[in-house]
């Protein structure tokens, strides 16, 4: 079947279905949205809910509706949020999850690779790296076409933390968070600049009140994940954003270079995750994955990040 290229189906409708439901509909970046669930009646009142501001004047005339995996067939854009997430006062470990997802991971999968192997599939569903290598290994899919949100959301943390250091605008802030999407996650200072300005020259330049200290910056990033859980029960905003920037990567052709979580396919020397590090995506998915040359101690967080996410694979029993 042709794929419809304005279609999105999205399978979980909770806090972060719902989110991404709405920002896809507010960036007008579909033209029609299948929502998948097993409480279906959660499905019919997001897709009613969010049909209703179809009448303003601001929205494009999106058909929203809950769907089934039959809408798998032609969707341009699959996106996965389905699976329990940590809970406020839970052990702040996303790995944690890995045994639970994984198996929702391989039931959603199954159902959709029934229907389709030309979607893209955009996964959210913690913990991240887990369920997208084991979507990426244990299914007959192009793997070009599966990518996971990763440690974009960590650079988006990571890029308003430092700007709030400096006063300035987020978007000066230039570089990325690769690894883990979880609590190995780290800065790659060594590709960090603002507007242009090396790192080792904010504190001359824009004069903060306190001088940067790295491990600081560091703990906040990691901690602010659930800063936001504890507060308000869930994070959902900003990780609607990433998929909604993904999507818009995607179908614009844009060639652009994001950090996002693929499996590894030997960059690095690694093989048996699935990582986050800067990849081109364009209409055909993931097209080019780049070894940023990384000093020493990044590299080893690099690694550490892998072990990380084999034993998370090891435990539950992936191989």
């Amino acid at each position: 079947m042709p794929v419809n290229q304005g279609k999105i189906v999205i399978i979980g409708t909770s806090n972060v279905g719902s989110a991404v439901l709405n920002k896809i509909a507010d960036f007008q970046l579909a033209s029609e949205i299948a929502l998948i669930d097993l409480d279906m009646d959660r499905a019919r009142g997001e897709a009613l809910d969010t049909s209703h501001a179809m009448s303003s004047p601001y929205s494009t005339n999106i058909k929203i509706h809950p769907g089934s995996y039959e809408d798998c067939k032609d969707a341009a854009f699959i996106v996965i949020t389905a699976g329990p997430s940590i809970l406020p006062g839970q052990t702040p470990d996303r790995l944690k999850l890995a045994s639970t997802n994984t198996k929702i991971m391989r039931s959603i999968f199954g159902e959709i690779t029934k229907q389709t192997k030309d979607a893209m599939i955009i996964m959210v569903t913690n913990p991240l790296d887990v369920a997208t290598y084991v979507v990426s290994t244990e299914f007959d899919y192009p793997r070009e076409k599966i990518l996971g949100t990763g440690t974009m959301l960590e650079t988006y943390r990571f890029r308003y933390i430092l700007a709030e250091h400096y006063d300035m605008d987020p978007k000066n802030i230039h570089g990325y968070v690769l690894g883990e999407h979880g609590n190995d996650a780290f800065v790659a200072w060594s590709t960090v600049n603002c507007a242009g300005f090396g790192i080792e020259h904010l504190d001359e330049y824009f004069h903060a009140k306190e001088t940067l200290r790295r491990e600081d910056v560091e703990k906040g990033l990691i901690q602010t994940a659930y800063d936001v859980i504890n507060l308000k029960g869930y994070t959902n905003t900003g990780i609607a954003m990433v998929v909604c920037r993904f999507v818009k990567a995607i179908l614009f052709n844009e060639h652009t270079i994001l950090p996002c979580a693929a499996a590894m396919k030997g960059e690095y020397g690694m093989n048996d995750v699935a990582l986050s590090i800067p990849r081109m995506l364009t209409r055909e998915g993931v097209v080019r994955s780049f070894e940023v040359r990384l000093p020493d101690e990044e590299m080893e967080k690099l690694r550490r990040a892998q072990k990380s996410v084999r034993a998370a694979l090891d435990g539950a029993g992936v191989k």
